[in-house]
């Protein structure tokens, strides 16, 4: 039986009352319920975090925040995901426990290793926010975007019609893989933006196609560190994030060549990554 299959609905109903009614009614919401992940190394099992997500694609989810964070430094080192299997739970329990097996000769992050992950559905992981962090697990800059500002922009609108729980709930962050040649190709949603991104690399990676070079990931809103971490890590060229960016995502991008656009809106963004001064502009016009 496949994981969402068991996982709790992403969408529940609930009563409600309108202020200006007397009379009671039904609406969707968003469901978020807890996830934990755990690595297995061998025989050796440990849990690494508690994410509260969306239930849907969590195998994808485990995936990607393990290479997001370190736990994995080659796609090959990922051998299986999957749900936990342990009988004395129920099969909601077993449904919110995801197990990330991993070869067991395959390079540890020490640093990581080091600590645990208290993950809410509202911010990344705690502490993670040191662009020298990135540098001393040696992630390199990523691939110089192929495609022009006018073209990023217009991506944005390729999100049209394809949160399909957010049309129901309007309480979804929604992230977004277009491959090279411009075509969506992994849409997910979640009610941490974190974790959104972290189902569409999750299923990137599974997919064998890490790194991402001259991909493009699209977000449904605000792009703060975390995203462009996670981008980065991911081999990502571009991010375009119809809301605003904040200055350390800004300060990330440039530092890393990650071209990074926000606001795009109705096929016009602002550029923020990486850094064009006037002279480089001149140059470039001649």
């Amino acid at each position: 039986m496949h994981i969402d299959e068991l996982a709790p609905s992403s969408i529940a109903r609930v009563k409600i009352q309108k202020s200006d009614s007397d009379s009671s009614s039904s609406d969707s919401v968003v469901v978020e319920e807890p996830l934990e992940i755990r690595i297995k190394r061998g025989e050796r099992e440990e849990q690494l975090g508690i994410t509260m997500r969306t239930p849907g694609s969590d195998l994808e989810l485990a995936a990607g925040f393990l290479w997001g964070e370190g736990f994995l430094k080659n796609p090959k080192d990922l051998l299986n995901v999957k749900v936990c299997a342990d009988q004395s739970l129920s099969l909601r329990q077993r449904a919110n426990v995801v197990i990330a097996e991993v070869r067991d000769d395959a390079e540890e992050s020490v640093r990581v290793l080091e600590r645990r992950f208290t993950i809410t559905s509202a911010c990344g992981v705690c502490g993670s926010t040191s662009i020298s962090d990135l540098h001393k697990r040696g992630v390199l800059s990523v691939s110089r975007a192929i495609h022009s500002n006018q073209e990023l922009a217009q991506m944005a609108s390729l999100l049209d019609g394809r949160q399909r729980i957010f049309e129901k709930t309007g309480g979804l962050h929604a992230a977004l893989l277009i491959n090279p040649a411009g075509e969506p190709v992994w849409v997910r949603e979640d009610v941490g933006r974190h974790n959104a991104v972290d189902k569409v690399i999750g299923a990137a990676l599974m997919a064998g196609n890490i790194p991402l070079a001259n991909w493009t990931l699209v977000v449904s809103g605000r792009i703060g560190y975390e995203l462009v971490q996670k981008s980065i890590c991911a081999g990502v060229s571009a991010i375009v994030g119809v809301s605003a960016p904040t200055s350390l995502a800004i300060e990330l991008a440039r530092d890393f060549n990650l071209t990074l656009l926000a606001f795009a809106r109705k096929g016009v963004a602002k550029q923020y990554a990486p850094f064009v001064n006037s002279s480089e502009s001149a140059e470039n016009n001649e």
